[in-house]
This record gives structure tokens, C-alpha cells and sequence, in this order.
């Protein structure tokens, strides 16, 4: 698990650095002094105050001056955030050990691993034990064509198999298939994909004939059995389309798996 965490602090440390940036530089472009609002006999007086000038009372004409003078204050505050973020973002980067607990059992020699019994499983352990459960697969019809993926399991189409090798070649733990339980109904996800950054179970449908009138009718009812799972679009389920127009997108694929399943 630490490799995943320090992912997410290192790249909130960049976004939060180029964020940072980014305002210094708008900061630039506002007019000089600040406001100050005073409230008197049931009104709202804006007051501009610059260093070694009078103070000047704005009117209602002056409304671009008091949006801009305004804008600054709420940059200027979430500059000074961001600068905290980035310090405390930075100390623990480099104070963040680079073993952890689950760690320490894969880094036993393997003729101590052998009889130690892992406290925490480590990622990899964690996977090992969630692919090796026993599932029963939805069976495949006579005649259907026939799709092999580089784990050797077979599919239903080319674009599933397209999908499988992604996950495989990328380290994704999924299964094919899985039956899942809905209500008094069983389903089979196209792919269920346990999710290593947060253990989370998460399932990809794939709907490949969008072409298709009466495919395409089903996929609402299907979404909708899902939900009653509590398991919801755009959370811990994705789609991904392809019609005979528009071929399955690897850009779109691959940035969901990079977005999505780590």
C-alpha cells in the first residue's frame, strides 16, 4: 500500500505546486490595494485602501473594481493555503518511511516467509489470495466465436480481449465474468477489477454493439441492477462503448484504467 499512497501525496504536491504558480502569476494582473466593506445605517459601503493614498469610498460604477479587489482577496488567501499544503505536502515526502508494515513480509528471505504467517498482507499477497478464490463463469454457447486472452482465458470478443491483455499487461487484477448477486438474480460483469490503491472492488462493462436497437435497450435495466447493489455509475462502475461506426477508443481506455483502476 505505500506505493500507491506516496503516488497520490506526490501528485498532490505537483498539483498543488502548479497551482500555486498559476496564481502568483494572476496576482499580478489586479489593480493595487484592498478592500475593506464597512456597514453602516443598513448599507454596504466599499471602501479601497492603497498604501500612501486616501482612502476612497466605491460606488456602484465601481462594480468591475470591487469584483476584481474582491477576486484578489479570495486568491490571495488560497495562495497562502496552497504555499502552507506545499510545505507540509514536502516534509512528509521526505519523511515518509519507505517500508510500512504490509512490507515487511515480502521482504523476508523466502526461508522465513515460508513459515511466517503475514499480519497484514502486502499488495501483491492481497491480489494473489483475490484471484486464486473460485468463481463459476458464465458458460458460453455452442458455436460461439472464440476469443483467447494472453492469460490464456477465453472471451467474447476482440475488443474483450483488447481490454483483458490492457488490464493484464498494466498489472490490473480483474476477473472475467464474475458472477455477482443481485437481488434473487446473478449477473456476470464483464470485468470485475479489485482496485489496489484502496482495495476496492470495481466492475468495467464493455457494450459492444451499440449498433444494435434491442442491445442498447438493455443497458439501462442492467445499470439500474447494479444500483440496487449500491454499486453506481462513474464510482465503482465504468463503461466503455464501441458501434460499428465508432471503434472501441484505446486513448479513452487507457486513461480510465490509469484514472480509475489503480
Amino acid at each position: 500500500m505505500t506505493r500507491p499512497l506516496i503516488k497520490l501525496i506526490a501528485d498532490r504536491y505537483e498539483l498543488i505546486t502548479r497551482t500555486v504558480k498559476a496564481l502568483e502569476e494572476r496576482l499580478k494582473s489586479f489593480p493595487d490595494g484592498r478592500l475593506v466593506v464597512e456597514k453602516h445605517k443598513g448599507g454596504t459601503h466599499f471602501i479601497l485602501i492603497v498604501k500612501g493614498q486616501n482612502k476612497r469610498y466605491l460606488s456602484k460604477n465601481d462594480s468591475r473594481l470591487i469584483e476584481q479587489l474582491i477576486q484578489k482577496e479570495y486568491i490571495s488567501k488560497a495562495l497562502k493555503k496552497g504555499k502552507t499544503e506545499i510545505q507540509v505536502l514536502k516534509r512528509t515526502l521526505r519523511s515518509y518511511p519507505n517500508m510500512v508494515v504490509e512490507d515487511v513480509f515480502d521482504s523476508l528471505p523466502k526461508y522465513r516467509m515460508k513459515y511466517a504467517k503475514p499480519i497484514v498482507l502486502g499488495d501483491e499477497q492481497y491480489a494473489a489470495r483475490w484471484l486464486a478464490e473460485p468463481y463459476k463463469p458464465k458458460p458460453f454457447k455452442k458455436g460461439a466465436p472464440v476469443f483467447y486472452t494472453l492469460k490464456g482465458e477465453r472471451v467474447r470478443s476482440k475488443s474483450e480481449v483488447i481490454i483483458a491483455d490492457r488490464l493484464y499487461i498494466k498489472g490490473i487484477p480483474y476477473k472475467y465474468e464474475c458472477p455477482l448477486k443481485v437481488g434473487n438474480e446473478v449477473i456476470h460483469p464483464d470485468f470485475t477489477i479489485l482496485r489496489m490503491s484502496d482495495r476496492e472492488i470495481i466492475y468495467h462493462e464493455h457494450c459492444g454493439k451499440m449498433s444494435d436497437q434491442d442491445y442498447i435497450s438493455d443497458i439501462p435495466d442492467r445499470t439500474n441492477k447494479y444500483a440496487r447493489r449500491g454499486i453506481y455509475q462513474g464510482d465503482k462502475l465504468f463503461y466503455s462503448f464501441e458501434s460499428n461506426e465508432c471503434p472501441l477508443n484505446m486513448k479513452v481506455l487507457n486513461e480510465s484504467i490509469e484514472n480509475n483502476y489503480r
